[in-house]
Protein backbone atom coordinates (compact mmCIF):
# COMPACT_ATOMS: atom_id res chain seq x y z
CA UNK A 1 0.00 0.00 0.00
CA UNK A 2 1.67 3.39 -1.15
CA UNK A 3 1.82 5.96 2.08
CA UNK A 4 2.88 9.21 1.65
CA UNK A 5 4.24 10.31 5.58
CA UNK A 6 6.90 12.59 6.89
CA UNK A 7 9.80 11.12 9.40
CA UNK A 8 12.87 12.05 11.38
CA UNK A 9 15.85 9.92 9.85
CA UNK A 10 17.74 8.14 13.27
CA UNK A 11 20.14 5.91 12.04
CA UNK A 12 21.84 4.44 9.08
CA UNK A 13 22.95 0.98 8.28
CA UNK A 14 25.11 -0.40 5.42
CA UNK A 15 23.32 -3.01 3.68
CA UNK A 16 25.25 -4.07 0.76
CA UNK A 17 27.94 -2.14 -1.63
CA UNK A 18 24.78 -0.32 -3.64
CA UNK A 19 21.95 -0.03 -0.66
CA UNK A 20 21.29 0.97 2.79
CA UNK A 21 18.85 0.69 5.37
CA UNK A 22 17.88 3.77 6.90
CA UNK A 23 15.86 3.84 10.35
CA UNK A 24 13.13 6.68 10.43
CA UNK A 25 10.56 7.91 13.24
CA UNK A 26 7.30 8.59 11.21
CA UNK A 27 4.66 10.54 11.78
CA UNK A 28 1.78 7.38 11.16
CA UNK A 29 3.93 3.99 11.75
CA UNK A 30 6.51 4.76 15.00
CA UNK A 31 9.70 4.06 13.74
CA UNK A 32 10.24 1.93 10.15
CA UNK A 33 13.07 0.73 8.77
CA UNK A 34 13.53 1.81 4.54
CA UNK A 35 16.03 0.21 1.69
CA UNK A 36 17.25 3.33 -0.39
CA UNK A 37 20.13 3.26 -2.45
CA UNK A 38 24.19 4.04 -1.29
CA UNK A 39 25.17 7.43 -2.01
CA UNK A 40 28.23 7.79 -2.99
CA UNK A 41 30.60 10.40 -2.84
CA UNK A 42 30.77 13.15 -4.85
CA UNK A 43 29.68 16.79 -5.62
CA UNK A 44 26.22 15.53 -7.00
CA UNK A 45 25.46 13.28 -4.16
CA UNK A 46 25.77 15.99 -1.52
CA UNK A 47 22.16 17.15 -1.67
CA UNK A 48 21.28 13.08 -0.98
CA UNK A 49 23.66 12.53 1.90
CA UNK A 50 21.96 15.40 3.60
CA UNK A 51 18.95 13.81 3.24
CA UNK A 52 19.67 10.68 5.15
CA UNK A 53 21.96 12.38 8.46
CA UNK A 54 21.23 12.01 11.40
CA UNK A 55 17.86 14.62 12.00
CA UNK A 56 17.18 15.37 9.10
CA UNK A 57 13.27 15.89 8.43
CA UNK A 58 12.31 14.12 5.34
CA UNK A 59 8.72 13.83 3.56
CA UNK A 60 8.43 10.59 1.60
CA UNK A 61 5.84 8.04 -0.27
CA UNK A 62 6.97 4.21 0.67
CA UNK A 63 5.31 0.39 -0.05
CA UNK A 64 4.09 -0.13 2.99
CA UNK A 65 4.44 -3.32 3.05
CA UNK A 66 2.82 -5.11 6.86
CA UNK A 67 4.27 -8.67 6.30
CA UNK A 68 8.17 -7.22 6.16
CA UNK A 69 9.80 -4.66 8.47
CA UNK A 70 11.51 -3.07 5.16
CA UNK A 71 10.34 -0.85 3.00
CA UNK A 72 11.07 0.36 -0.32
CA UNK A 73 11.01 4.38 0.11
CA UNK A 74 9.39 5.79 -3.76
CA UNK A 75 10.13 9.36 -3.66
CA UNK A 76 12.17 10.89 -0.51
CA UNK A 77 12.45 14.36 -0.30
CA UNK A 78 13.57 16.99 2.37
CA UNK A 79 10.75 18.36 3.89
CA UNK A 80 11.88 21.10 6.48
CA UNK A 81 15.39 21.71 5.27
CA UNK A 82 17.91 22.25 7.94
CA UNK A 83 20.25 25.72 8.01
CA UNK A 84 22.98 24.98 10.49
CA UNK A 85 22.39 21.65 12.21
CA UNK A 86 24.01 19.64 9.22
CA UNK A 87 27.15 21.75 9.21
CA UNK A 88 27.79 22.68 12.88
CA UNK A 89 30.08 20.40 14.81
CA UNK A 90 28.68 20.80 18.41
CA UNK A 91 24.74 20.76 16.50
CA UNK A 92 26.17 17.45 14.61
CA UNK A 93 27.42 15.85 17.09
CA UNK A 94 24.22 16.29 19.64
CA UNK A 95 22.41 15.22 16.76
CA UNK A 96 23.65 12.35 15.92
CA UNK A 97 23.67 11.37 20.09
CA UNK A 98 20.40 12.10 20.44
CA UNK A 99 18.94 10.20 16.92
CA UNK A 100 20.84 6.89 18.27
CA UNK A 101 19.10 7.40 21.47
CA UNK A 102 16.24 7.47 19.89
CA UNK A 103 16.95 4.70 17.26
CA UNK A 104 16.99 2.39 20.63
CA UNK A 105 14.32 3.91 22.66
CA UNK A 106 11.28 4.05 20.16
CA UNK A 107 11.76 0.47 18.42
CA UNK A 108 8.80 -0.70 20.28
CA UNK A 109 6.58 2.95 19.97
CA UNK A 110 3.91 3.07 17.51
CA UNK A 111 2.85 5.70 16.26
CA UNK A 112 2.56 8.81 18.50
CA UNK A 113 1.53 11.93 17.40
CA UNK A 114 2.87 14.25 20.42
CA UNK A 115 6.10 12.56 20.95
CA UNK A 116 7.01 12.96 17.07
CA UNK A 117 5.44 16.45 17.17
CA UNK A 118 7.66 16.86 20.21
CA UNK A 119 10.72 15.28 18.60
CA UNK A 120 10.30 17.60 15.49
CA UNK A 121 10.20 21.05 17.21
CA UNK A 122 13.33 20.02 19.29
CA UNK A 123 15.15 19.58 15.71
CA UNK A 124 14.05 22.99 14.27
CA UNK A 125 14.54 24.78 18.14
CA UNK A 126 18.04 23.35 17.87
CA UNK A 127 18.49 24.20 14.32
CA UNK A 128 17.49 27.80 14.90
CA UNK A 129 19.22 28.70 17.99
CA UNK A 130 21.98 30.43 16.99
CA UNK A 131 24.16 30.42 20.93
CA UNK A 132 23.77 28.94 24.82
CA UNK A 133 22.53 24.96 23.50
CA UNK A 134 25.55 23.20 25.11
CA UNK A 135 22.27 21.94 28.11
CA UNK A 136 20.34 20.82 24.89
CA UNK A 137 20.68 16.90 25.24
CA UNK A 138 20.19 16.82 28.66
CA UNK A 139 16.92 19.03 28.21
CA UNK A 140 15.61 16.58 25.39
CA UNK A 141 16.22 13.48 27.54
CA UNK A 142 14.88 14.41 30.30
CA UNK A 143 11.87 15.58 28.25
CA UNK A 144 11.42 13.05 26.49
CA UNK A 145 11.06 10.63 29.42
CA UNK A 146 7.48 12.11 29.79
CA UNK A 147 6.46 10.30 26.58
CA UNK A 148 8.45 7.02 27.83
CA UNK A 149 6.09 6.77 30.91
CA UNK A 150 8.81 7.29 33.48
CA UNK A 151 9.30 11.36 34.02
CA UNK A 152 9.98 11.69 37.64
CA UNK A 153 7.83 12.81 39.98
CA UNK A 154 9.04 16.13 41.59
CA UNK A 155 6.20 16.38 44.19
CA UNK A 156 7.89 15.62 47.22
CA UNK A 157 11.17 17.29 47.17
CA UNK A 158 13.02 19.04 49.84
CA UNK A 159 15.74 20.47 50.62
CA UNK A 160 18.01 17.48 51.28
CA UNK A 161 15.95 14.97 49.61
CA UNK A 162 17.56 12.00 47.71
CA UNK A 163 16.29 10.99 44.15
CA UNK A 164 15.44 7.65 44.56
CA UNK A 165 15.82 6.56 40.31
CA UNK A 166 14.73 3.03 40.88
CA UNK A 167 10.97 4.58 41.60
CA UNK A 168 11.30 8.27 39.55
CA UNK A 169 11.12 10.34 42.75
CA UNK A 170 12.40 12.29 45.95
CA UNK A 171 12.56 10.87 48.84
CA UNK A 172 13.87 12.38 52.36
CA UNK A 173 15.37 8.80 53.91
CA UNK A 174 18.31 7.17 51.93
CA UNK A 175 17.14 4.18 50.16
CA UNK A 176 17.69 1.10 50.91
CA UNK A 177 18.84 -0.19 47.04
CA UNK A 178 22.21 1.68 45.50
CA UNK A 179 20.20 2.85 42.70
CA UNK A 180 19.67 6.82 44.44
CA UNK A 181 21.42 10.47 44.10
CA UNK A 182 23.15 12.24 46.79
CA UNK A 183 21.29 15.64 47.93
CA UNK A 184 23.79 17.57 45.98
CA UNK A 185 22.96 15.69 43.13
CA UNK A 186 19.66 15.57 42.81
CA UNK A 187 19.03 19.40 43.75
CA UNK A 188 21.79 20.30 40.56
CA UNK A 189 19.58 16.90 38.57
CA UNK A 190 16.08 18.71 39.53
CA UNK A 191 17.25 22.09 38.33
CA UNK A 192 17.44 21.09 35.25
CA UNK A 193 14.36 18.83 35.22
CA UNK A 194 12.57 21.97 36.00
CA UNK A 195 14.11 24.17 32.71
CA UNK A 196 13.24 24.18 29.29
CA UNK A 197 14.70 25.35 25.73
CA UNK A 198 14.56 28.99 26.47
CA UNK A 199 15.80 28.52 29.88
CA UNK A 200 18.55 25.87 30.56
CA UNK A 201 21.34 28.93 29.16
CA UNK A 202 20.59 29.66 33.30
CA UNK A 203 22.27 26.23 34.34
CA UNK A 204 25.71 27.23 33.20
CA UNK A 205 28.05 23.65 33.91
CA UNK A 206 31.45 22.85 32.79
CA UNK A 207 32.27 20.12 30.83
CA UNK A 208 32.63 17.18 33.54
CA UNK A 209 29.54 18.37 35.59
CA UNK A 210 27.70 18.11 31.99
CA UNK A 211 28.87 14.80 31.73
CA UNK A 212 27.79 13.73 35.01
CA UNK A 213 24.38 14.73 34.11
CA UNK A 214 24.85 12.83 31.20
CA UNK A 215 25.71 9.51 32.64
CA UNK A 216 23.01 9.82 35.53
CA UNK A 217 20.29 10.68 32.78
CA UNK A 218 21.82 7.55 30.38
CA UNK A 219 21.88 5.26 33.72
CA UNK A 220 18.28 6.35 34.29
CA UNK A 221 16.89 5.26 30.91
CA UNK A 222 18.96 1.96 31.75
CA UNK A 223 16.96 1.48 34.83
CA UNK A 224 13.75 1.45 33.11
CA UNK A 225 14.31 0.34 29.48
CA UNK A 226 16.68 -2.77 30.52
CA UNK A 227 17.49 -3.96 27.12
CA UNK A 228 19.03 -0.22 26.25
CA UNK A 229 22.54 -0.74 24.94
CA UNK A 230 25.82 0.93 25.20
CA UNK A 231 25.73 4.03 22.38
CA UNK A 232 28.10 4.18 20.09
CA UNK A 233 27.91 7.92 19.48
CA UNK A 234 28.02 8.61 23.51
CA UNK A 235 31.85 8.87 23.76
CA UNK A 236 31.92 11.61 21.15
CA UNK A 237 29.25 13.56 22.60
CA UNK A 238 31.18 13.68 25.90
CA UNK A 239 34.20 15.39 24.05
CA UNK A 240 32.67 18.32 22.44
CA UNK A 241 32.02 20.88 25.05
CA UNK A 242 34.58 23.00 27.19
Amino acid sequence: MLQKSHGVVLYVVKYSDRSNIVHVYTEQNGQMSFLVPAVRRSRRSSAGAVLFQPFSLIGFETDVRPSTGLHPIREVEMWYPLVSLPFHPYKAGMAMFLAEFLYRVLQEEGGNEPLFNYVVSSIRWLDACEKDFSNFHLVFLIRLSRFLGFYPNLEHYVPGAFFDMLNACFVAARPSHGQFLSAEESSRILKLMRMNYDTMHLFAMNRAERNRCLEVIVGYYRLHLPAFPELKSLSVLRELFI
